[in-house]
């Protein structure tokens, strides 16, 4: 969901390389990459699809994501992020943010001693380093950012606007798969972050509320999963513009001005043989697939790039059952492989087998940031072309049926 301002973005290269480099390529084939980890395997895929945007028919994926393994030289230290621009610099600003945020990681000599403090020195760095960047115009246009930082068997959190980390646990005796949510979006939908923009000096309405379609003093629009297509959005105070649908994004240097930030909500979770996945993806896939159900169609199959190929495919069918266009669609699944728990029962030492700890680190929330409506711009008709990178010691995978 993000902002009623955006027009087009700007095209721009990508790479792949081998296990130990950062792996960013936008809709071309990956070969597979063994990664070493902490005494499990990793293996992941990864789908990019552009939107369908009938008026803009050219108009440019401005998701990206970014898979970085063995960072500084540590074979237990890997990184995978989403990011999904948005306004009209939007592709510009998510590359930038994907390549800066990563680099800066990498040079953290904290980064496994306080991973936290290391995702909100490289938000607010780059952050800063985008505002002064003098190709890309930030006033309008910034990227979401959904990370996951994995060190030995935990996993950090690293999660500003409104693209989702999910995890998969197994509970009960006949090992059920529950999903729990590892970031929580960052939307006016939420009474903290709807109060702190409004302290800051947002207006919060709907575009039916801002054009006097509907009473602007009802401050009800239900739950995020069910509002429709006309969300809670982000205004000036005296002026229709930004419209963002997110309370925190990188770039966005207007709407900073009404409390949109660019620092993170991290939190941490151990991983245990009752992890078998974890999905990180852009909010297109999440729009009309609830957390619960994109878990259920990652478990039915033994391939990831199955499982993104599905996950895709209904993403986007539902995006044109209900509207005449459909958003950038972006997906991360990373399985758990030969994991054995070591006394940590689900994050919980001594806890039940069916409970997980989801532990949030809190930093100060320094005003101001923002999000804007993702675009779109080809047909599902067309063959399915998506990024796989297979982080495995297994070099013969194959693409699975469903189980």
């Amino acid at each position: 969901m993000g902002c009623v301002c955006c027009k087009c973005c700007h095209k721009s290269s990508s790479s792949a390389t081998a296990a130990g480099k950062m792996i960013n390529t936008a809709d071309e084939l990956l070969e597979i990459v063994p990664i070493p980890s902490h005494n499990f395997k990793l293996e992941c895929a990864v789908l990019t699809k552009r939107g369908y945007y009938p008026d803009t028919p050219n108009k440019e994926n401005q998701d990206c994501f970014c898979i970085k393994t063995s960072i500084q030289g540590n074979p237990n230290v890997h990184f995978f992020g989403v990011f999904d621009g948005h306004g009209h610099s939007g592709k510009q600003c998510s590359n930038f943010v994907k390549n800066r945020l990563v680099e800066l990681l990498c040079s953290d000599d904290t980064l496994t001693e306080d991973p936290a403090k290391a995702f909100n020195s490289a938000f607010s760095i780059t952050n800063s380093e985008l505002h002064n960047n003098s190709e890309i115009d930030d006033s309008m246009s910034g990227t979401t950012a959904i990370t996951v930082l994995v060190v030995g068997d935990k996993i950090f959190v690293a999660n500003v606007g409104d693209s989702r980390a999910v995890i998969s646990l197994k509970e009960g005796d006949h090992g059920h798969i529950v999903a729990q949510d590892l970031s929580q979006d960052q939307t006016p939908f939420r009474n903290d972050e709807c109060e702190r923009v409004k302290e800051c000096g947002a207006r919060v309405l709907s575009v039916d509320q801002v054009e006097g379609v509907k009473d602007p003093t009802v401050q009800s629009w239900g739950d995020e999963e069910n509002a429709g297509s006309d969300p809670p959005r982000l205004w000036m105070k005296n002026g229709m513009y930004p419209g963002t649908a997110f309370t925190r994004s990188v770039g966005d240097s207007i709407a900073e001005k009404i409390g949109v930030v660019a620092v993170p909500e991290v939190s941490v979770v151990q991983l245990t043989a009752n992890n078998p996945f974890f999905v990180l993806a852009s909010d297109g896939v999440f729009e009309f697939l609830s957390s619960q159900a994109v878990v259920d169609m990652v478990d039915r199959y033994m391939d990831p790039r199955s499982a993104c190929a599905a996950v895709a495919a209904e993403s986007y069918k539902l995006w044109l059952e209900h509207e005449n266009r459909t958003d950038d669609i972006t997906i991360i699944v990373v399985h758990v492989n030969g994991l054995i728990n070591s006394g940590v029962e689900n994050g919980v030492e001594g806890g039940s087998s069916n409970s997980m700890q989801l532990t949030e680190v809190k930093p100060d929330v320094t005003p101001p940031r923002s999000e804007m409506f993702r675009s779109v711009g080809s047909n599902f008709s067309q063959v399915l072309h998506f990024n796989q990178v297979l982080l495995t010691n297994d070099q013969n995978p194959n693409v699975e049926q469903p189980r």
